[in-house]
Formats: structure tokens, sequence, C-alpha cells
């Protein structure tokens, strides 16, 4: 059966960490896409790792940098009281670092998209650069923005490999995609069924909804 204190806190995840994402990524993106640093490879290399790295292997680290036994685990604990690893603040941590690269990546391809008259004639008629990022550049490449935010949202929500690594299976870090693994583990399969099932239906809404749009948006281009 499924417990709803679990969707409760996937779905707070997905939001938390589609949101600090969102933040995050624009600036980010938009430097990836404009600027000229020599050193911009290693970001985007560092940002695109989640994709090729073994989530497991992502939260591994997390948990054993943020553990009481490590330096910056013993500071944070001593200094602000904070402990990171087996909580949700954990959680939302690890999901933003895991689903950095489906934030920024669409984004920073819709701002390469654009043509770079577009930022000229901005600064021709005297806007600043935040101005012409708020008011030019991201009001069109709105169907980027659309699918960075739902990627993220989706993806974090089937996370897994990360999630168990720095959350554990306690009641307040027990996310679907745990309550799955736990429920097989108890041969539970008709709750793991209804939790899968959720999930699916949510993956191929939400992933419609962005074909959909951006059908759309390039009909409406064109």
């Amino acid at each position: 059966m499924i417990e709803w204190n679990t969707i409760y806190i996937t779905f707070k995840l997905a939001i938390i960490t589609t949101s600090v994402l969102l933040l995050v990524g624009i600036p980010l993106a938009y430097w990836l896409a404009y600027g000229s640093s020599k050193l911009k490879f290693i970001f985007e290399a560092l940002i695109a790792l989640p994709l090729v790295l073994p989530p497991t292997v992502l939260g591994f680290y997390l948990l054993i940098a943020f553990s009481s036994q490590s330096s910056l685990g013993k500071f944070l604990d001593s200094h602000f009281n904070l402990s990171i690893a087996f909580t949700f603040s954990g959680l939302v941590i690890g999901s933003v670092i895991y689903s950095l690269p489906f934030m920024i990546q669409p984004i920073q391809a819709g701002f390469q998209q654009l043509s770079p008259s577009l930022k000229e004639a901005s600064y021709t008629l005297g806007k600043s650069r935040w101005q012409t990022l708020t008011m030019v550049l991201l009001p069109n490449i709105k169907s980027a923005l659309l699918t960075g935010i739902v990627l993220s949202f989706a993806h974090t929500i089937g996370e897994f490999g990360v999630v168990l690594m720095i959350g554990g299976n306690l009641d307040e870090t027990r996310v679907a995609s745990i309550a799955i693994f736990d429920s097989v583990n108890r041969l539970d399969y008709a709750t793991a069924h209804s939790y899968s099932l959720l999930l699916l239906l949510f993956s191929f809404v939400i992933l419609a909804i962005v074909y959909f749009f951006n059908k759309k948006a390039m009909t409406s281009f064109r």
C-alpha cells in the first residue's frame, strides 16, 4: 500500500531541487554559453559528470564528505549544529548536484542557438547585461527553460542511488524509488507495482507535456 508521506517527500524534494537548480542554472548556463574563459571546458566536464558517473559513486562520496567523521561534517556540526548525512537537507544537496546537467545543458543550448544580434541590439539600446538577460534572452528560450525544469523535476523524482546513499531509508528521507526497492526486498510486489505505476504514468505525462510545448513552439517559430 502506498504511503502518501513518501509521495509528499518525493515531490517536495523535486520541487525544492528544481527551484534551486533554476536559480543556479541560469547564470551558469549563461556563462558557459557566452564566457570566454579557457578553463570553461573543465566546468562543463564537471557539470556533465553525473551523466556518466554511477549515482552510487556520487552518493558515496557525498556521504563520506558530510559524515560526522569527516572534517567538513565536523565543521558543520560544531559551528552550525548542522547534520547533512541521512537528512532531507542531504537529499536536496545530492539531488541538486546529480540533476545539475539536466537543467544547465538545455538552457545553455538555448542561449547558444540565439542570434548574437539580439544581445548586440539590446546593448545598443542602452540595456544592461541583467536587463538583456531577463528582458531579451530568457523570453526567447522559453522552450529550453521548460525542458530544463521538467527534466530536472522528473529526474529528481526517479533518483535512486544518490538518495539511497546519502539519505538512507528513514521515514524523513524515504522517497518513492527507495520505497520500491524496499517493497521488492520484502517481496511486497503489490506495493512496488503501485509506486512503479505511479512514477511510470507521471514520467510519461511530464515528457508528453515537454514534447507538446516544444513542438508548438517550433511551429510558432516557423
